[in-house]
């Protein structure tokens, strides 16, 4: 019969209707083509979507998926199937049994199918797709699940708002960008396994619920039914509990450990994440940094053929700091800061002069050929940045072939100008920026107007750049408090040369820490462990903490380091961050499946959320 004639109506209608009963696809009305859900029955796949190719034509192939697409050109049917491996065409024709047909006119976009048929080569190819060489020839098809139309488009690069996408989260997922970067964080997950599985290491659970033990930022507290008004804390980390792996002999441990830390978010952060966490027994700084050197090359290399050069490149803490403004340096474009205090600090301009009497810090940065991007409207607004992160304001020096204009020039003599320019390194066509303010403000205001610069110029390479930054500083001054706290955390061991230092002159105690930096992004922190009990307890004291506190919070630990503690370090290293960074992606909510917005919320489950007052009660909990 033509196929053409299936849309007509038909001769024998009720000899139609009992003929359609016994089909398993639909149920012939008049015109009406009610389409029907099916099991799978005996078919089973044999194929996924995106693996058909040329070779398989002639093959019986059996595929499953979502309808991406369905065309009815009259005679001709064409439904694009998705699954997460890609699409595949299928087709229906004058050869394709009438029910078939019928039933492929019926589909609409994300019904689920199972189709049945042969491979054949295309007569329209589609070279923008593997699989675009081939379709599927229907003979059998079966609707398994029916879907409403979707709330936005299933497909890459979807402009609809992101919180409706979250809201959707499932149908989101269905994206064929998403599913790669989901399938992408299994490889790599995959390839870390291997690699320190090859190096030695046991992979060890640590729990979830832990003692709260202060770790630098909030923690998440679970109320315990049977301990009334007890806690246990989700842990930050599981730094305490590897450190007693290795007093338990297990010198190379392992674990992908699901950390929680209640903080603001941003584009880089979300509340609870994934770190590849390891710890290592009888090593140095160098030994742990050249294994976990190894694990970049061999991700690089299996994931995405991509050869990063050892070792990698280590500066100091200081050094990152003077140089670029900055710990976690991008050095995929130049743009170093250069200090202009010496030179100055004895002009007529009252904001340096200032500045550099207070023992503050005059610092700039020479954007090269800017001069013609970099307008006044553009440095004004650039000004507005800096005041936003806490400058007091932006001194400007634009050089261009018709002269040189400045924010500051009628303050300073023409020699002054010259050897301001000449420090800076600066010619025709570049523009100068300079702020003066305390020596943290200066430079870390400079750091991140470094990057902005770099963002509006579009001089930052397309590469991968790793940077190990060492010797941080034990301490850091707490702002609110103005107390001395742990830059990374109290089992930190600081420099054997600084341990002196530790009674007398906190700040200028360096400790055995380390970050791995990738395009500007911490990847990953870590350090030397304290094994000594004696220089642990002296620790706590220098952060403050009594004898009384310390061993309340962190006795076991210490008593654990009584019984033959093995020296060992190790770090985390941020999954998520690297997924992130392996994807060139702009935020952690495209590599996690079920991320939280910026207010720590779930927008799809609409959690967190209030519960009922009876758990309430078994808790001992009363809300205010």
């Amino acid at each position: 019969m033509p196929v053409g004639a299936i849309t007509n109506r038909p001769r024998n209608p009720r000899k139609d209707l009992r003929t359609a009963k016994s089909r398993p696809y639909n149920t012939l009305l008049g015109d009406v083509i009610i389409l029907q859900t099916q099991s799978m029955g005996n078919l089973r796949r044999t194929h996924y979507c995106g693996e058909l190719r040329v070779s398989d034509a002639g093959k019986t192939a059996v595929v499953c998926g979502w309808v991406a697409r369905q065309r009815d050109m009259g005679g001709l049917i064409f439904v694009d199937l998705r699954d997460r491996t890609g699409i595949i065409q299928l087709a229906f024709d004058n050869e394709t049994a009438r029910e078939v047909f019928a039933a492929a006119g019926e589909v609409r976009s994300e019904y689920v199918l199972l189709a049945s048929g042969v491979v054949r080569e295309r007569s329209a190819k589609n070279t923008d797709i593997p699989t675009g060489e081939v379709e599927l020839a229907v003979s059998e098809l079966r609707p398994l699940g029916k879907a409403e139309t979707p709330p936005f488009e299933i497909a890459p690069d979807c402009a609809t708002r992101e919180e409706i996408r979250l809201q959707y989260r499932y149908l989101d997922l269905r994206r064929p960008d998403l599913q790669q970067n989901i399938i992408t964080r299994h490889k790599i997950v995959k390839t870390a396994r291997d690699y320190y599985d090859s190096q030695g290491f046991i992979e060890i659970e640590t729990p979830i619920m832990i003692k709260s033990t202060p770790e630098g930022a909030r923690d998440y507290l679970v109320p315990s039914r049977i301990h009334k008004g007890r806690f246990y804390a989700l842990p930050q980390s599981p730094q305490i509990y590897k450190q007693l792996l290795m007093v338990a002999g297990y010198d190379r441990y392992i674990q992908f450990a699901r950390c929680f830390r209640d903080e603001d978010l941003r584009a880089d952060r979300q509340p609870e994440f994934t770190q590849i966490d390891l710890e290592m027994s009888f090593v140095d700084i160098d030994n742990v940094l050249e294994v976990n050197e190894g694990f970049v090359r061999y991700l690089f290399k299996r994931v995405m053929d991509i050869d990063i050069p050892l070792p990698l490149p280590r500066i100091t803490y200081e050094e990152a700091i003077r140089r670029f403004g900055s710990d976690k340096p991008d050095l995929r474009f130049d743009m170093e800061l250069c200090d202009l205090t010496d030179t100055v600090k004895n002009c007529g301009f009252g904001v340096f002069a200032n500045a550099a009497a207070n023992s503050g810090r005059i610092c700039g940065i020479a954007a090269k050929n800017a001069a013609g991007k970099l307008s006044r409207k553009e440095i004004d607004k650039l000004t507005e940045f800096v005041r936003g992160i806490g400058a007091k304001g932006l001194a400007w020096v634009r050089l261009t072939p018709e002269g040189a204009t400045s924010s500051f020039a009628k303050f300073m003599t023409a020699d002054e100008m010259a050897a301001l320019c000449e420090k800076m390194g600066a010619q025709t066509g570049d523009v100068i920026l300079i702020v003066a303010d305390s020596a943290k403000t200066t430079l870390s205001t400079l750091g991140a107007l470094r990057l902005e610069v770099a963002k509006k110029l579009g001089i930052i390479r397309d590469e991968f750049n790793f940077l190990w930054v060492t010797e941080f500083p034990f301490f850091e001054k707490d702002e609110e408090t103005g107390e001395f706290v742990a830059m990374h955390h109290p089992f930190t061991s600081p420099m054997d040369e600084d341990i002196p230092l530790l009674d007398c002159d906190k700040q200028r105690v360096r400790a055995k820490a380390y970050d791995l930096v990738l395009n500007g992004m911490e990847l990953s922190s870590g350090s030397i462990r304290i094994t000594d009990p004696d220089l642990q307890k002296r620790m706590f004291a220098a952060l403050g903490l009594s004898e009384q506190e310390s061993a309340e919070k962190f006795g076991f630990l210490v008593d654990a380091f009584k019984y033959g503690a093995p020296p060992h370090g190790g770090m985390g290293i941020g999954l998520d961050r690297l997924v992130l960074q392996m994807l060139g992606g702009d935020s952690l909510r495209d590599v996690i499946a079920f991320p939280k917005i910026k207010d720590a919320s779930e927008v799809m489950t609409q959690c967190p959320a209030e519960v009922d007052s009876k758990q309430l009660s078994e808790l001992g909990i009363k809300i205010d």
